[in-house]
């Protein structure tokens, strides 16, 4: 299930939910209670081993437009 990160903004606590994604722009109350929160913007990283994009300096062709230019 996802997490989203809240903030209130009366009393200034930042707290997690774990809710279902439809449930995400649903209001939320602080633990303290208050009911002016606001949905932060929550950056995650995905790692992983798939596959890699060539670089244009490991003579993948790449460069701006994949190589079609000549840059």
């Amino acid at each position: 299930m996802p997490r989203y990160d809240y903030r209130c903004r009366a009393c200034g606590d930042t707290f997690e939910l774990s809710r279902p994604m439809r449930e995400a722009g649903d209001p939320a109350a602080c633990p303290q209670g208050h009911d002016d929160t606001v949905k932060l913007l929550s950056t995650i990283a995905v790692t992983g081993r798939g596959a890699a994009t060539p670089s244009p300096s490991s003579g993948g062709g790449g460069g701006c437009c994949g190589g079609a230019c000549g840059c």
